[in-house]
């Protein structure tokens, strides 16, 4: 038992644990921890992903925005995302009849299945998910327009493998492949420890899809613990306002999102961003 740290920008952020599975993909090292505090966890590259008891802050904040608020939500694309988490918020909706998840690293979702099986839980198994190990950024390329109802990147920080999911040619690709109605969904980084990535994210979505809005909550384990989600639409903003059904099929399982907690965090804009997006 020790200390496994990421350290970010003169800052560590750590856990007492014990380090019970490392490999090296192509991509990145898989490293899987066993915490006193928030149990099982995974890092890649030595940077902090996900663990047993904090993971529900992010994939609950990153899906159901996106979920209840889409016109439809029969066909979502998941690129990333291999340990299971989001997938498996995703697949709460009964609505959604099929969803294509394309992770690049395989690696990922071997040792998530192993280690990590409550993140995905039934997931894996729910004939709905079509997983594809794959260039996610290429499925987005070649998928045909208008061929998905929410599309959503769970993807780590903009270097190695993830670099490509945060440029104009990738969103203009979400873009072209979202249905009228559909919502855009990804993770943006800290508004305190990404500051200047969050900024140019949030804008460049604004280009590209004339409207975004960004989302803050947190997630204790990331560097400062203050996350962000952004959401776009080819139309309106409609992941603002979830609908009341679709809601209410999902809200009593989440420990973290509801629709009063949804409204709170796309309102606690701080004050310097607010005038950075506004400027």
């Amino acid at each position: 038992m020790g200390w496994i740290d990421e350290v970010f920008d003169g800052v560590r952020y750590g856990l007492a644990g014990s380090v019970i599975a490392e490999a090296e993909s192509p991509f990145q090292r898989v490293t899987i921890i066993d915490s006193e505090r928030y149990g099982k966890g995974l890092l890649l590259d030595g940077c902090w992903m996900t663990a047993e008891r904090q993971e529900r802050h992010y994939h609950e904040a990153l899906v159901h925005p996106a979920l209840c608020g889409a016109a439809s939500i029969e066909r979502v694309l998941v690129i990333g995302g291999g340990d299971g988490g989001t997938a498996r918020e995703c697949l709460r909706h009964p609505g959604v009849q099929q969803l294509d998840m394309v992770e690049i690293d395989g690696l990922v979702v071997e040792l998530s299945q192993k280690h990590l099986p409550s993140l995905g839980a039934g997931a894996w198994s729910d004939p709905r998910l079509q997983l594809t190990i794959g260039d996610g950024i290429a499925w987005a390329a070649n998928a045909a327009d208008a061929s998905y109802d929410v599309v959503i990147v769970d993807g780590s920080d903009p270097a190695g493998p993830a670099e490509g999911l945060f440029n104009r040619a990738f969103f203009d690709h979400c873009r072209r492949i979202l249905k009228p109605g559909g919502v855009f969904a990804t993770q943006s980084e800290s508004p305190e420890a990404f500051r200047q990535v969050h900024l140019d994210m949030v804008l460049l979505l604004r280009e590209v899809f004339g409207q975004a809005d960004p989302m803050y909550g947190w997630v204790p384990m990331y560097p400062s613990g203050w996350w962000s989600w952004t959401f776009a639409a080819r139309d309106g903003r409609p992941y603002l306002q979830p609908q009341a059904d679709r809601a209410a099929s999902v809200a009593a399982g989440c420990e973290i999102w509801s629709p009063r907690w949804q409204r709170g965090a796309f309102e606690a804009v701080p004050a310097a961003i607010e005038r950075a997006l506004n400027a």
